[in-house]
């Protein structure tokens, strides 16, 4: 179970960066396309979602690496 455990903590790792690069490139041009509705848009995506989205994530994964759900 420790091994499957680990195998899925690094799974959510490489979510999270998986995550990262598609938001990035999908809503990169959001903040570049020169609409005021889109950059709203991308503004609440980059620096509000995507970087809880990605942290949260990050630290399942790694909680799950160092075995800190055996308690």
């Amino acid at each position: 179970m420790n091994a499957l455990k680990k195998f899925l903590g690094i799974a959510w790792i490489a979510l999270a960066v998986a995550v990262a690069y598609f938001a990035i490139g999908i809503f990169g041009g959001k903040l570049t396309s020169g609409k005021q509705d889109d950059l709203v848009f991308g503004i609440i995506i980059f620096f509000i979602l995507l970087p809880l989205v990605v942290t949260g994530l990050t630290i399942f994964g790694w909680y799950a690496i160092t075995d800190e759900y055996e308690d």
